[in-house]
């Protein structure tokens, strides 16, 4: 893979992480990860969503006139973001109830028109929809780590199933209430974003 298409892939999955580093999205990593599966499913919509609005505003940025180029990325954000939720309806409803009005929300995540802003409107697009995918899956991973931990240490279960042993509760052990809170969601993602900065020094 070309040096350039390589780095436009990886580097928002750490060093330039739209959460860790450019501290974007953080109110639906709040809002949606009191579960496992709404965060794996909203983590994979924010992927699909950036991906393909990148690769489109990429495609037709030389015909976009400057003064309504925001209109023109929020209209196909909004055309995306109605068709993943369409589709959430149509195969995985109980997930969608659970993200309510979030997935609409999409439309405002500042990491989707950041993206195109500084990336989809200046390069071509390969890069365009690697950056997409990477920035998503940057997005993703983090609130799959919120989520697996508040769910595990707030109701000792991983997507429904049971992993924290009887024998713990019988031993004492006792869910922590907390991190059904969006208040933990938030310490957690600063405990996160602390390793994350102690680790990658650049």
């Amino acid at each position: 893979m070309d040096a350039k298409l390589k780095q436009a892939f990886t580097e928002p999955l750490s060093v330039n992480n739209p959460i860790l580093i450019q501290v974007l999205g953080i109110c639906s990593a709040l809002a949606v990860t009191a579960q496992l599966e709404p965060a794996i499913v909203m983590g994979l919509s924010v992927t699909v969503i950036t991906a393909f609005s990148n690769l489109i505003i990429s495609l037709i940025r030389k015909t976009i006139p400057n003064r309504i180029r925001i209109i023109i990325q929020l209209v196909v954000v909004a055309a995306l973001v109605t068709i993943v939720s369409m589709v959430l309806k149509a195969f995985a409803y109980d997930v969608s109830v659970q993200l309510s009005v979030y997935v609409g929300l999409i439309i405002t995540n500042c990491i989707l028109m950041g993206r195109l802003e500084a990336f989809a409107m200046s390069n071509g697009p390969v890069a365009s929809l690697l950056d997409g995918i990477g920035s998503g899956l940057g997005y993703a991973w983090i609130l799959i780590v919120v989520g697996a931990v508040r769910e595990l240490l707030g109701a000792g279960t991983l997507l429904g199933f049971q992993i924290i042993p009887d024998a713990c509760y019988e031993a004492g052990y006792v869910n922590n209430g907390m991190m059904t809170m969006p208040a933990m969601a938030l310490i957690i993602v600063g405990c996160v974003i602390w390793a994350h900065r102690s680790i990658v020094k650049e």
